[in-house]
């Protein structure tokens, strides 16, 4: 079997971009800082890789002779949000971010929302997820009004206690604010919980716009070949493209059912997004939560190597930062993480990388492909 396996670490950016500053994100480097911060973090078997080996990265542990191809990825695209990220890596550039409402969404949009829904809505502010509903929690149990709340990201967020709106009745209305709204991503964002403690659900479910253009996921699935996707990439992609999925608890889930795809998809690519260090550690600046996530990650990678065929590759990659250090609770413009591995790859230091798409233009020559989505703006990475 031959497959593409991308490994998105959600949020594991590795330095700031030349362009931070303007999102005043200057400064922020999240798995560096995270080491920093926990000195005892190792992640040994990323560093056989060459994460240690990283240009311009020192904090973790340097290797002699690294077993993988080691660099980092420059974003073309502007923002810094999950979806922006994703689909550059799968070859697709926005010129223009996603629209953001720091202010709140306005009246055009709230009053059709309301209008559908019958009833009012709490919030309608940029807000941290967890701490609004335990600020206004307690009021939508009493009202029944949905939560409304946005952040530094494109996202429309509707928060519901599950016993108060049923999580299928807060889909219905996910699905009504993708139809009025241009951001990045509706999100329903169910929880649990009384008297001012609450806690949010794993039903949390994603709204994404569908890819304005083509990405190596068209061109697999047009290819006859098979495109499984872990975790919220159905999400991301608007459930385009894509032969089987499945959608998980966490991290330990993902990368189980990541293993469980290697050891049975056919040729293709599998495509995995890891979420908690953005959604449980990132946004709660968690740095302790944030370490244990990487470690784990890093115990299991020896057994995705090991899962792997001949003619598999392996992608490390992020989407974007989430410096649990640094100030705020919001994403961080940097560059991504990107480590490769295959058990006839040419170890070697790829650089600083001009493209997230870089990853779908060698996936794509990797898989003979590349002449069904010309991508003259990336360059391929030497795997041999």
């Amino acid at each position: 079997m031959k497959r593409a396996i991308v490994i998105v670490l959600d949020a594991v950016g590795i330095g700031a971009l030349p362009d931070a500053a303007k999102y005043g994100d200057e400064g922020s480097n999240t798995i560096i800082h995270t080491k920093q911060a926990l000195p005892e973090l190792m992640l040994k078997n990323m560093c056989k890789l060459g994460l240690g080996n990283i240009e311009g990265e020192k904090a973790f542990e340097e290797e002699e002779e690294p077993k993988g191809i080691y660099g980092k990825l420059k974003e073309v695209s502007a923002g810094k949000d999950t979806t922006t990220g994703h689909w550059e890596m799968a070859g697709l550039v926005l010129e223009k971010p996603f629209p953001t409402y720091p202010e709140g969404f306005p009246p055009e949009i709230t009053e059709k929302f309301k209008a559908y829904i019958g009833k009012d809505i709490l919030g309608n502010k940029a807000a941290s997820g967890t701490a609004i509903i335990n600020e206004l929690g307690d009021e939508h149990v009493k009202t029944g009004y949905p939560i409304v709340y946005t952040s530094a990201d494109s996202v429309f967020q509707i928060a519901a206690h599950e016993d108060i709106i049923p999580v299928e009745k807060l889909y219905d209305m996910c699905k009504y604010a993708r139809e009025i709204t241009d951001v990045g991503r509706v999100i329903a964002r169910p929880f649990k919980g009384e008297n001012s403690n609450y806690t949010r659900t794993e039903r949390r479910k994603d709204f994404s716009l569908p890819p304005t253009g083509k990405t190596m996921l068209d061109v697999f699935y047009e290819s006859g070949l098979s495109v499984c996707a872990v975790g919220k990439i159905e999400d991301i992609f608007a459930g385009r493209s894509i032969s089987s999925s499945i959608h998980t608890t966490n991290n330990k889930d993902g990368i189980e059912k990541t293993i469980d795809y290697i050891k049975t998809a056919p040729d293709g690519l599998i495509f995995t997004n890891l979420v908690d260090t953005d959604m449980i550690y990132g946004h709660r600046r968690d740095v302790k939560g944030f370490g244990e996530a990487l470690s784990y990650f890093d115990s299991k990678l020896p057994e995705i190597m090991e899962a792997m065929t001949e003619e598999d590759i392996l992608f490390i990659t992020s989407d974007h930062g989430c410096d649990p250090t640094f100030k705020g609770t919001d994403h961080t413009r940097e560059h991504a993480l990107l480590l490769v591995y295959g058990k006839n790859i040419k170890p070697m230091n790829a650089g600083v990388r001009n493209s997230f798409a870089d990853i779908a233009k060698t996936v794509l020559k990797y898989f003979e492909l590349s002449e069904k989505l010309p991508l003259d703006f990336a360059n391929e990475i030497e795997l041999r």
